[in-house]
């Protein structure tokens, strides 16, 4: 028979631990967020459909950006086995400098739409973490105050080259000038592609205050009011403005876009040239023969082409090809510190992170995106332990087993 007794009050007390009350609602909602999916459900609750969709949507049946997220979860680990893991560094080398951990945030346009703060608080962020910053043609924060966001940092600058190529040559010696020590040049948006949310939700640069936004808006007032009392949201490297995405990408965007325009540019650019929007294993031995300083296997976050290779499935034989001449870096359905372990085990030199980033910046704005770079590192830390591996080097093919779903169903 158990022996029952009245609890003791001292006994009681040993049990009670009352946690200190959070005044600050934004600190309360950002600490119960453990996952980079809990940010994305505080940002679908807080940001109006048509941003929040445009953000979290893809193109077309969204095929690609479900078979990038599957490919990470379709992966099985194999740890090794008493090793001291009491001190793990995450911090890798890419493009010729530093990094304090093996990802970086990925260049996305109209950033100020998702949350007023947008790349300021990007680049202050990552300033903050020690980690890359990517400044998107298509920004809303021009090149200098992003550099004044993050004066310390590694800043990097996305180019689309674009039908006035003066414009285009003037971002890249702006970015230049102020001190980015990266150039990515993207190949994958000849035009645009067919973003079917984006269409349904009638999205415009500026948004468009109609009935339906208004009625959206009713249970989000902060957002609109974060919008309609800060600066005009606005390109800050285009002068074109007002459509759809896909209006003002075809409008602005050259698709005569060609091999002759990457020499041009790297004619200009004195940093690294990195190619952003590598989907092919043949593309990318020809962009090595040629000395770019690297590649990002990337199919633009599944925006642009859908049902287009799955960057994380392209990487081993790409690696194998190319690894040993140009860095390798991979984008794409990355959304746990785990998904940037298993593109480091199989070869990696980097990764980039878009829409996690951006569900914390919904989330919280520059306290949001600092939180989704914790969730990530301390998951990038914690898989490395279990790994047993204590530094970046030291991951392998012999880590990760890809589980395909998928395999190319040959005739003959």
């Amino acid at each position: 028979m158990v022996k029952r007794h009245l609890p003791r009050p001292a006994e009681l007390r040993e049990l009670v631990r009352f946690r200190k009350p959070e005044p600050d609602a934004r600190a309360r909602r950002l600490r119960r967020a453990l996952t980079i999916e809990d940010l994305r459900a505080i940002a679908r609750r807080r940001t109006p459909a048509a941003a929040f969709d445009y953000t979290d949507g893809a193109a077309e049946g969204e095929v690609s950006l479900a078979r990038a997220r599957q490919a990470f979860q379709d992966v099985e680990f194999h740890p090794s086995i008493l090793t001291d893991v009491s001190r793990v560094d995450p911090s890798t080398t890419v493009f010729g400098g530093p990094s304090a951990l093996p990802f970086g945030i990925a260049p996305t346009g109209f950033t100020r739409l998702m949350q007023t703060e947008g790349e300021v608080a990007g680049a202050g962020a990552a300033g903050a973490a020690g980690i890359p910053f990517s400044l998107s043609t298509l920004g809303t924060t021009s090149i200098e105050d992003v550099r004044a966001a993050n004066p310390h940092g590694r800043n990097w600058f996305q180019l689309y080259v674009l039908r006035e190529r003066e414009v285009s040559y003037d971002l890249v010696e702006r970015a230049a000038r102020a001190g980015f020590d990266t150039l990515l040049f993207t190949v994958d948006t000849p035009v645009a592609g067919a973003r079917l949310r984006d269409q349904r939700n009638g999205f415009s640069i500026p948004p468009q205050l109609t009935a339906r936004t208004v009625l959206d808006a009713l249970p989000r007032p902060w957002w609109w009011w974060d919008f309609l009392t800060t600066p005009k949201l606005e390109f800050a490297s285009l002068t074109a403005t007002g459509g759809t995405v896909g209006e003002l990408i075809n409008s602005a965007f050259d698709p005569t876009l060609s091999w002759a325009d990457l020499a041009t540019v790297r004619g200009l650019w004195p940093g690294k040239l990195v190619v952003k929007g590598v989907q092919t294993t043949a593309d990318a031995k020809e962009l090595t023969d040629l000395g770019v300083d690297g590649i990002v296997l990337s199919n633009h976050g599944g925006r642009q082409l859908d049902r287009a290779p799955v960057p994380f499935h392209l990487l081993p034989e790409v690696v194998r090809e190319v690894g040993a001449h140009t860095e390798v870096a991979i984008d794409t359905g990355i959304m746990n510190g785990a998904d940037v372990v298993a593109a480091l085990a199989l070869g990696a030199r980097f990764t980039l992170v878009g829409r996690a980033y951006l569900y914390g910046l919904m989330a919280g704005g520059r306290a949001g995106v600092d939180r989704a770079i914790a969730i990530l590192a301390d998951q990038v830390v914690r898989t490395m332990q279990l790994l047993q591996v204590s530094e970046v080097a030291e991951l392998g093919p012999r880590h990760v087993t890809q589980l395909r779903r998928l395999a190319p169903y040959r005739v003959g």
